[in-house]
């Protein structure tokens, strides 16, 4: 009996199909409605399902992908901070608002992330979210968190 290999694909396969049936499950109360009058769920359970699908494909071609025990993890740092970075965005969300959020995300990932310019990274970054929430939350109308200091 041969040994089982386990796979990038079989890592990536898996994550992708657990992660949508834990958002799908977490998301389960927005209202789906009908192609007619589409509900604030139908688009989120669409990509959920499409993602899920996606996982299982990788699963199935997971035989071709290089072995596990063959990854570089000499990029873990950059990875971790990435992460850091966009859990922290994450929490902070609804208490600064979009804009200070979004800015500071953009901001520190350029600055201290990627290790760019100062005045680039302030200029790209606050441009960025001004654009952002002129796009969804003037012209689009999203109802965009302002946080405490009201952006």
């Amino acid at each position: 009996m041969s040994a089982v290999i386990l796979r990038r694909d079989h890592i990536a396969g898996g994550a992708f199909v657990a992660g949508s049936m834990l958002v799908y499950a977490a998301s389960g109360d927005l209202p789906f409605g009908s192609l007619a009058s589409p509900g604030a769920g139908m688009l989120p359970t669409l990509v959920l399902t499409l993602t899920t699908l996606l996982g299982f494909a990788l699963l199935a071609g997971a035989g071709g992908s290089p072995p596990l025990t063959s990854i570089d993890w000499s990029d873990a740092p950059h990875a971790l901070r990435v992460v850091v970075a966009c859990a922290l965005a994450t929490a902070l969300y609804v208490t600064l608002g979009f804009l200070a959020t979004m800015s500071l995300l953009l901001f520190g990932l350029i600055y201290l992330v990627e290790r760019r310019a100062i005045v680039r990274a302030a200029m790209v970054s606050l441009g960025v979210a001004l654009v952002a929430y002129a796009v969804f939350g003037s012209l689009l109308k999203s109802p965009l968190p302002r946080g405490l200091i009201w952006f």
